[in-house]
């Protein structure tokens, strides 16, 4: 069995108080794009323990002692959601502490393969404490995180061309949010503004990542970046995504980002570029 397991770009991402429990309340606009991870999954005959290893051009990046698909099947067995035991081979090709989510993708990927019927909201908070709190995002192709605890799935779905560049810094999430000084309001989105496709990207254009300037501070090239992604015919705007350092271009067509991804290899090349699309 191979499954596929898609990468996550935040288009809109507000920090908006710190909860007693020492995470953030966020809100998000997100959708998950057509670069993937592969996961290929099969039985443990006879051997009662499972065997995981990761291939691919970031594998070197990942503990492979305590992993996101480590921590999903621990704790599914030890809520009897799963009895067999597995050998899981993860190819990665998406980039690690990236602001893609890939690990948390591989985890809910793996999730919903072996969960035969649906999971109770006690089992599945479980989970989510174990494994990572975006781990509901993967559950909706688009969607908008309403906060820490609720995801609301878009009904309209819109098709968007992105140009992704990761340039090799690798950003910890605790680190970021630990410098987190100022709180956005918390907003109340209108489904008339997600329906119609042009006001959609206006609400994204106004909007912004409230992670991304405490990145830029520490790394001053992510700015310069940015600025030369928003230069290009076509590109609606760019942003980083997530807490970093992976920054992307929203733009009008497939062919208006092969433009920039041209030019843009000249300019940075040794950065790491990807086309996508949302799924």
């Amino acid at each position: 069995m191979v499954l596929k397991s898609y990468a996550k770009i935040n288009l809109t991402l507000s920090i908006n108080n710190k909860l007693k429990s020492g995470l953030h309340n966020i809100q998000s606009i997100y959708c998950l794009i057509n670069l993937h991870d592969k996961i290929f999954l099969k039985k443990n005959k006879n051997k009662y323990f499972d065997q995981v290893s990761f291939t691919g051009p970031f594998s070197r990046d990942i503990n492979k002692s305590n992993n996101s698909i480590k921590k999903v099947l621990k704790v599914m067995r030890k809520n009897k959601i799963i009895h067999d035991y597995y050998s899981i081979k993860v190819k990665k090709k998406i980039p690690v502490l990236a602001g893609l989510g890939g690990g948390t993708s591989n985890a809910a990927t793996l999730l919903k393969h072996l969960t035969k019927k649906r999971l109770n909201k006690k089992i599945l908070s479980k989970i989510i404490k174990e494994v990572g709190s975006d781990l509901g995002l993967f559950f909706h192709n688009q969607g908008y995180q309403k906060n820490l605890r609720s995801v609301i799935n878009l009904n309209k779905k819109h098709n968007f061309h992105l140009l992704l560049v990761f340039p090799y810094i690798k950003s910890s999430t605790k680190s970021v949010y630990a410098k987190v000084k100022n709180y956005s309001k918390m907003k109340k989105l209108f489904n008339k503004s997600l329906t119609f496709r042009k006001n959609f990207i206006e609400l994204l254009i106004n909007s912004k990542n409230d992670l991304q300037s405490i990145v830029e501070r520490k790394h001053k090239i992510l700015r310069k970046l940015l600025l030369s992604i928003n230069e290009f015919k076509g590109c609606y705007f760019s942003r980083m995504t997530g807490s970093g350092s992976t920054c992307y271009g929203l733009f009008v067509d497939k062919n208006s980002s092969l433009v920039a991804l041209k030019k843009l290899r000249k300019k940075y090349p040794k950065f790491w570029f990807s086309i996508a699309k949302t799924i």
